[in-house]
């Protein structure tokens, strides 16, 4: 709280001869060390704290200009120090501002009676016209957002957790909406019950109606020309700007929303990119990206993902060339007239197209290439696995999480083989492993569902998972050792089958434990939680090593891990690896030609797979 004064007489005279005006002169109240003279033109309704003006404001590069308030009416506003306030076209009212703000040429600040500012309003994703299962609150991350929608159906879970968020939302919602400091507002019509932090830009809006900004000092928010915003949610580091039109959406950390994208109804976390298109109670994971007008995101739920223009699902077939937001998840159309649809699989998250979807058994078949032709889907398994696009992904996302360390609320894990993805590996090798006993070792073709798999795909495909296999096995084993937990594990969770919600891996018996929590009341509080989902990432390693432990013992026909044992994954996991790169090397010798890549481009790929051999040990 800032110790305020009344006005001397002598003040409220050099404000009257600045043509400024009070409802009653009382009721404004200024810091110790006011001054009146740099005030022109201002009314005064309500109750007034004004700050000290001492300051020159920059409000444009190399032009700056002395703090205070011109041309402006405030009622019931509280104004921090070393503002810049002027040309408010209609009102402030019922706001408090922080220090060091410049607010220029608008039209209407104002809070309202009953305003939420975004948070509480329960909107419905993946099903457009079902009943909410998402609930708007600031602290929302993919983790939770997913834990939602995946549970939906569990009304007493979905109860317990909406009271949990409501009770988090009647504790944290301001009297009246707020201005964090050093926020710049110019050229922008209406602000209605909007909270927003510090260190935020907004330039050009038309409208923020019912809405939350979390900017931040290394995290700021930029809001631009034309942005239409109600009832949503906007987290540090975000762009949105050229005539965005956002209506009940909620926008994690570090994305961007351009070039008339419009959204309803949809949810995009950590560095999801969206341009030109639409999106309609859509679950945008981390690292989603949309650049096209024609596309529409509706119903689905993506992470690391490009969504295409309208039937293509890729820009280009980008490999080699320069870095811009692919996808692992590409179908193009041939020249022939074909698809060719490309599922893959990296860190926690799959995609599957087309009619990958209309059989759960086939995301047991991971790292996979659908083609059709014709009314003939043919399947590839793990041909994914050993391509340029892969390798190329592995390296290139973590160095695309472009968010700051103090906002990171969404978990991403970006391994790439891990119990989730291992276990669909695993799951994969089996169906395989039955089709050709079932038919034998003598035929062209194996029949999965209505997907063809050719003789020679089918054998590749288990030449590819076992590879991944030793690779994994290796890559953790040599982990284990270095972090000091090698040997019998110490707890049996992780030992089950694993779950991926939206960038955090899980021992679904630990989601389990979550849900019976919440709803015997063992779990008091929505930050709870959220720590929950912490914790089992801080103790990933761990319960990946309870996994994997018996994944080896059972691979190599072992009781325990001795140091011969040791010696023999070490020396599979080398191997594995140079049969990896050497295959990866064969697919961008075919690129290269096709033509479609530089020189200079394929030799410094080349380059790169050359020192692979410096992460064996």
């Amino acid at each position: 709280m800032r110790d305020y004064r009344q006005l001397t007489q002598e003040e409220i005279q050099v404000l009257e001869q600045n043509v400024c005006w009070a409802e009653d002169w009382t009721k404004v109240m200024v810091h110790p060390e006011f001054r009146p003279y740099n005030f022109h033109r201002v009314m005064f309704y309500g109750d007034i704290r004004l700050g000290r003006f001492e300051k020159k404001i920059e409000v444009a590069k190399g032009f700056f200009k002395h703090s205070g308030i011109n041309d402006a009416t405030l009622r019931n506003v509280t104004v921090g120090n070393d503002c810049l306030i002027e040309k408010v076209g209609n009102f402030i009212n019922n706001y408090t501002i922080g220090d060091d703000c410049y607010i220029s040429n608008i039209s209407t600040l104002e809070t309202l009676e009953g305003a939420s500012y975004g948070a509480g309003s329960t909107i419905s994703v993946l099903n457009e016209m079902g009943d909410g299962n998402v609930t708007l609150f600031r602290e929302l991350n993919s983790q939770l957002a997913a834990f939602m929608v995946k549970h939906y159906n569990d009304k007493a879970l979905m109860n317990q957790l909406k009271q949990l968020i409501d009770d988090e939302v009647r504790l944290s919602t301001p009297e009246r909406g707020i201005i964090g400091n050093r926020v710049k507002i110019i050229n922008t019509k209406d602000i209605t019950n909007t909270v927003i932090k510090g260190d935020c830009e907004i330039s050009g809006c038309a409208r923020l109606n019912e809405c939350t900004i979390l900017s931040s000092e290394d995290a700021s928010v930029f809001i631009g020309t034309g942005v239409i915003c109600e009832n949503s949610i906007i987290c540090d580091g975000c762009s949105i700007n050229n005539s965005v039109k956002m209506q009940d959406c909620f926008v994690g950390e570090a994305c961007q929303i351009t070039n008339g994208f419009t959204a309803e109804a949809s949810l995009f976390f950590a560095n999801s990119y969206m341009a030109n298109g639409e999106a309609c109670a859509a679950f945008c994971g981390p690292f989603s990206a949309s650049h096209h007008k024609s596309s529409l995101l509706i119903g689905g739920q993506f992470s690391f993902y490009n969504a295409g223009s309208n039937t293509n699902f890729s820009n280009h077939a980008y490999k080699m060339g320069p870095l811009h937001y692919g996808t692992l998840e590409r179908g193009t159309k041939t020249a022939s007239g074909s698809y060719v649809l490309m599922p893959a699989t990296i860190g926690a998250f799959s995609v599957c197209f087309g009619k990958l979807m209309h059989h759960p058994d086939t995301r047991c078949l991971p790292f996979s290439y659908l083609i059709a032709y014709g009314e003939t889907m043919y399947l590839s398994p793990g041909r994914n696995i050993t391509t340029v696009g892969l390798y190329r992904d592995i390296k290139k996302w973590p160095k695309r999480d472009k968010r700051s360390k103090q906002s990171k609320k969404s978990i991403i894990n970006f391994d790439w083989l891990s119990p989730f993805t291992v276990g669909e590996i695993m799951q994969g090798i089996k169906i395989l492993e039955a089709l050709r006993s079932a038919s034998g070792d003598n035929v062209t073709t194996y029949n999965f569902h209505e997907y063809v798999i050719n003789a020679s795909s089918l054998r590749k495909g288990l030449k590819y998972y076992d590879i991944a296999l030793r690779i994994y096995m290796g890559a953790v084993l040599k982990r284990a050792q270095k972090e000091g937990f090698f040997g019998m594990p110490k707890s049996e969770v992780g030992k089950g089958p694993w779950a991926d919600l939206s960038g955090l891996l899980i021992p679904e018996s630990e989601e389990q434990r979550l849900v019976d929590d919440i709803k015997n009341g063992s779990v008091e509080n929505i930050q709870q939680v959220l720590e929950r989902f912490e914790n089992v990432n801080n103790h990933y390693s761990d319960y990946r090593w309870a996994w994997s432990y018996q994944l080896i013992l059972d691979y190599y026909h072992l009781t325990e891990l001795d140091e011969k044992a040791c010696e023999r994954i070490r020396e599979d996991y080398v191997r594995a690896r140079r049969a990896w790169i050497a295959e990866i090397r064969k697919d961008a010798e075919k690129e290269f030609q096709m033509g479609d890549v530089d020189q200079e481009v394929y030799d410094d790929f080349l380059e790169k797979l050359d020192h692979e051999i410096d992460y064996e040990n």
